[in-house]
């Protein structure tokens, strides 16, 4: 009551006050703020005007948001005594001013870049929505970016790198559980988390992702080590048909009779997210029957993830792996 009694007080005492009036002008003359002020057309005239007439950016709004890194007067002299043209304007311009979209990202720092992009990049778990190619995950994760909307196998194990030394750890064991579950519900971690990856995966680095947990608990470690026989039986496929044949599945057996794991695909068709580009690949390769030629470029295609457009030679590829102990 006692502070509304007094806002009363005040707006009576204001309603008592005499009127004051603003000192007159010449009708239809700026406010003499705005005649004061001055357009980067007044300040940095010739400058301006090479700038945007010679199109040095492609928006004649960029240079007009510009910041001078110093006082006008100086850039001024310093243009009048070197007049610069060409390509050499547009860097007398980036020497001198913050230019949006050019040169106002920072110094540079590579590592706070890097800081600023782990929200950006972090996605939480959501159930997929039916006929999506989506594969569930039980924990929040960090995708690629861009065109790469879902979490990938082994560059996710460099990703992990980055998050452990930034202090995110919590991410780390949160995508590890991702991949615990993978394994536990596909029998191995797929090349992606979409339903066209489930039939290939990737070089398998579960085990040295294992290495930058610091999770202790007992259960955990159980699911873990589950997982980890679980993938490298899904790798040693192919391993007890290997008589008279010198592949089989996943498994490569050498002229000294050692043992290696190979990418292969389960399907022998061109890859969902290529498709085009694999039809025309096939469509070009060796002379063979065309449902031959078909499959085994598919197969080759979707193994060894070799793009078409680069013009590689289609091949398969092995990579020795140590059964966890």
């Amino acid at each position: 009551m006692k502070t509304l009694c007094r806002f009363a007080a005040l707006a009576s005492v204001a309603a008592m006050a005499p009127a004051q009036t603003a000192p007159s002008r010449p009708a239809g003359s700026p406010a003499p703020s705005a005649a004061k002020a001055q357009s980067p057309a007044d300040i940095y005239g010739p400058l301006f005007q090479a700038v945007q007439q010679g199109h040095v950016f492609s928006d004649g709004k960029t240079f007009v948001d510009a910041v001078p890194k110093r006082a006008a007067a100086a850039i001024m002299a310093d243009y009048a005594r070197t007049r610069p043209g060409g390509p050499a304007l547009k860097a007398f311009v980036l020497a001198n001013f913050v230019v949006p979209g050019e040169n106002d990202r920072g110094s540079g720092d590579l590592r706070s870049h890097v800081r600023a992009l782990w929200p950006q990049l972090v996605r939480q778990p959501v159930a997929p929505v039916a006929g999506s190619s989506a594969l569930p995950l039980p924990a929040p994760y960090v995708v690629p970016g861009g065109r790469f909307r879902e979490i990938y196998y082994w560059d996710t194990y460099f990703t992990m790198l980055g998050l452990k030394v930034d202090g995110q750890q919590p991410l780390v064991e949160s995508m590890l559980d991702d991949f615990t579950s993978l394994i536990e519900r596909y029998g191995h971690i797929p090349n992606g988390t979409r339903t066209y990856y489930l039939s290939r995966s990737q070089p398998p680095y579960y085990a040295l992702m294992l290495d930058l947990s610091t999770n202790t608990d007992p259960g955990v470690a159980k699911r873990r080590l589950a997982a980890l026989r679980a993938e490298h039986a899904f790798w040693m496929k192919g391993a007890t048909c290997l008589a008279g044949n010198p592949a089989c599945l996943r498994v490569v057996r050498m002229p000294d009779g050692s043992v290696l794991n190979r990418y292969y695909d389960d399907r022998d068709t061109p890859r969902d997210e290529s498709y085009a580009e694999d039809v025309e690949t096939a469509a070009r390769a060796a002379p063979a029957p065309p449902p031959i030629r078909s499959a085994t470029c598919a197969r080759a295609r979707r193994a060894g993830g070799i793009s078409a457009r680069a013009g590689s030679a289609i091949r398969g590829r092995s990579l020795p792996f140590t059964p966890p102990t």
